[in-house]
């Protein structure tokens, strides 16, 4: 099974970008999106962003990995 992850681009330099995964700055590839602008959310999988989504569906992603992928240890 495959997983991506959404982010929020932060700034980028070349083909190359920083994306804020939940809190945490992570390099990504930009090859696969080339016209991602800063400001947008990505899915990213394997070090790479593969698609531009829509602030709503990240948001949504978001706390559906956060209840499902990383339980709070208290639940």
């Amino acid at each position: 099974m495959c997983l991506a992850v959404p982010g929020k681009i932060l700034s980028i330099e070349g083909m190359a970008g920083v994306v804020d995964m939940n809190g945490v700055e992570v390099n990504v590839g930009l090859q696969l999106v080339p016209g991602a602008k800063v400001g947008d959310y990505v899915l990213m999988h394997a070090g790479f962003a593969i698609q531009v989504i829509e602030e709503q569906e990240a948001l949504e992603t978001a706390e559906l990995l956060a209840e499902y992928v990383f339980p709070k240890e208290d639940e």
